[in-house]
């Protein structure tokens, strides 16, 4: 007789009242295990609860919008004889999970130590292994270096044990999820059991890892591909059927790609896609960023004209390179330029570090800068802001980025909650920041979750440019080295002022020519006296 068995919510971590995004399955399907039921998604991570047996929906106990918890029932699923009701024991079921799995994998009392979020970096290379086989390590203890063209991070034991064995050497790239060597730990905590073979190492929750050539030579653009808003059962279809998720559009709610979204395309249309990005800039035929069509890169052999020199790009300026070619075709810049009278600030900068030479504190114009583009951000709340979709999302907090010259490259440190901070407090992380950031030890997490950005060339030189928009903010300005001009205010009269030059590149989607010109105004007048911004 067949048995029906409730599937519960598995074990989610601290997530509650989960919203149930997509509906995989309706009654009367057929479903093998681990094929996923329902979609769920918090403010953190989408998750995919798998089936834990074969058999038929009986029931959908769950619907679109429903939020569910930990042993939430979500369907009763039918299935023959007691081995199949015992295999669909809820504590069998394990989630499959979009965002990072945890560092830290035991079965049976041995830890899979895993690299943890590390931001957006893949493929960053082992510099060192600071552990061997049979050595015993203290929780926190580091076990590996990582060295991205933007930083350097060492990998912490999650909990104290023996080193088994290491799954990786000098040399080797990694990503988040990738294993990178075993514990041996009595305080290990027990652990689901691995997927079935053909699932991928740590099942859903390990990111998907590269595609093999084959999938490039189908024309899936791996960069698109990897941001689409879609599940891990989504991105297996995909594969499967060469869609590039890039190219379809969701149905889901917020535009989340459906399984039966990608099932259309594949019958609708061929699995053809634009170029990646980095083709148009190294001489891809056509394609692009957003389907914008582009002509062949000219192919010139220089050696025809002169001697030549061939020399690889820095990493660092290939990613950066890719995200700033994105920034620029599809998002509508323009650049307002005004300048701002620091006659009497700059007068108030030297003398107070003069008077703070010896406390070893030192302001730069830059620091003045965050608090007055904080000011300016919470008058022009627009400008404080990403697009999602259809609406505009006002960003209630003003962490503020800079960009720091380093011998690796560009890099854009972000200086938290300035609106809580003072000057000098925030002159006193920028340095720290902007140390990290040329010894290369900057974190992920300093890097991420700017509102606003400020390009500052300082003494370098030039007077006006058009900074490029650091997606997903909406505007970013750009200074350069202050000069001395005379001014007149009423055209009979004149006076040399020490004048800060500024270009404010916003996206004219969220923003109009009006409203750019008043926050340049109203940063200026901020510059030109700081005690406004007390008021």
């Amino acid at each position: 007789m067949a048995a029906i068995t409730e599937v519960k919510v598995p074990d989610i971590g601290d997530f509650k009242d989960v919203p149930v995004i997509e509906l995989m399955v309706k009654a009367g399907d057929t479903v093998k295990p681990e094929d996923p039921l329902v979609s769920l998604e918090s403010d953190k991570a989408t998750m995919e609860v798998p089936a834990p047996a074969a058999g038929t929906v009986k029931e959908m106990k769950v619907k679109v919008g429903d939020k569910v918890s930990e042993g939430s029932v979500i369907l009763l699923l039918e299935a023959a004889g007691a081995q199949g009701a015992a295999a669909a024991a809820p504590a069998a079921t394990v989630p499959s999970i979009a965002a990072a799995p945890s560092p830290v994998s035991t079965p049976g009392g041995v830890a899979e130590v895993r690299v943890p979020d590390i931001g957006d970096f893949k493929d960053v290379p082992v510099i060192e292994v600071l552990v061997k086989p049979g050595e015993t390590v203290k929780a926190e203890q580091a076990l590996v270096t990582l060295e991205s063209d933007k930083a350097t991070m060492d990998v912490p034991a999650p909990l104290g044990g023996v080193v088994k064995e290491l799954r990786v050497k000098v040399g080797d790239k990694v990503s988040e999820g990738v294993v990178i060597l075993t514990l041996t730990s009595d305080s290990a905590r027990a652990a689901p059991p691995p997927p079935p073979a053909g699932e991928g190492r740590g099942g859903g929750a390990a990111p998907p890892s590269p595609a093999p050539p084959a999938a490039a030579a189908s024309g899936i653009d791996e960069t698109a591909f990897s941001v689409a808003y879609a599940g891990p059962a989504v991105r297996k279809l995909a594969r499967e059927l060469t869609v590039n998720l890039g190219s379809v559009k969701g149905s889901g709610d917020k535009g989340r790609i459906t399984k039966q979204d990608v099932e259309a395309f594949s019958k609708g249309a061929p699995a053809k896609t634009a170029a990646p990005a980095a083709a148009a800039a190294t001489g891809g035929a056509g394609g692009g960023v957003g389907g914008i069509d582009l002509l062949p890169w000219p192919k010139v052999d220089f050696t025809k004209f002169g001697p030549i020199e061939s020399k690889p790009l820095a990493r660092i300026k290939k990613i950066s390179g890719a995200n700033l070619h994105r920034n620029w075709v599809m998002i509508p810049h323009v650049t307002n330029h005004d300048d701002a009278d620091i006659t009497d600030l700059e007068q108030f900068r030297v003398q107070f570090n003069k008077e703070n030479e010896k406390a070893g504190v030192k302001v730069s114009m830059l620091a003045f800068m965050i608090k007055a583009a904080v000011a300016a951000l919470k008058q022009f709340p627009e400008f404080n802001a990403s697009i999602d979709g259809d609406n505009l999302v006002l960003k209630k907090y003003y962490h503020i980025g800079f960009a720091a010259d380093t011998p690796q490259g560009l890099v854009v440190p972000v200086i938290r909650d300035a609106d809580k901070k003072g000057v000098a407090a925030i002159a006193k992380e920028m340095g720290d920041l902007a140390k990290l950031a040329r010894d290369g030890k900057l974190k992920p997490d300093q890097m991420q979750g700017g509102t606003f950005t400020i390009s500052s060339l300082g003494g370098i030189g030039g007077i006006y440019f058009t900074p490029i928009i650091n997606a997903p903010e909406v505007a970013i300005l750009g200074v350069c080295r202050s000069f001395w001009k005379q001014v007149s205010n009423d055209g009979k009269t004149s006076a040399w002022r020490f004048m800060l030059p500024l270009s404010l590149s916003w996206d004219h989607r969220v923003i109009d020519g009006a409203a750019a010109a008043r926050f340049n105004a109203y940063f200026a007048a901020m510059m030109g006296d700081l005690r406004r911004v007390l008021m």
